[in-house]
């Protein structure tokens, strides 16, 4: 019976050491994304910036088609879910008597971005509209 215990304590302890938290307060690491509406004001110049300059700085379009008088047209549609959660955990004793407070909370935006590029037959741009949305 004591060998069984001892077996059980030290398969919770493993488990629990690889128990890896569902949620972390820490952001993790990654690019800005070139998708922002100063990013493409700054980086587009109408009848300057070349399809390879676009294909640099936002890489290949989500479509590519050409308009009735023959223009090519990229379009670049991103999207972006951004999840934050929360928890504050306290405890506290006075001799017998214990008080324990806590708070969680989650929080979840949404963000789409669409640009459409419309060029020339030089190669360059000729005109450009971006839309940003926020919910």
């Amino acid at each position: 019976m004591r060998c069984l215990l001892v077996s059980i304590f030290l398969i919770s302890l493993f488990l629990v050491g690889c128990a890896t938290p569902l949620t972390s307060n820490e952001a993790s690491p990654t690019q800005p994304s070139p998708f922002t509406h100063g990013n493409v004001q700054l980086t587009i110049r109408q009848n300057i910036t070349t399809q390879a300059e676009i294909l640099e700085k936002f890489g290949p379009p989500n479509i590519a088609t050409v308009d009735s008088s023959g223009k090519e047209v990229w379009t670049y549609q991103k999207h972006a879910t951004v999840s934050k959660s929360s928890e504050t955990n306290a405890y506290g004793t006075v001799i017998l008597f214990g008080v324990a407070g806590g708070s969680s909370g989650f929080e979840q935006s949404t963000r789409t971005m669409t640009l459409i590029i419309k060029f020339d037959e030089n190669k360059k741009v000729a005109d450009f509209k971006s839309m940003t949305t926020s919910f």
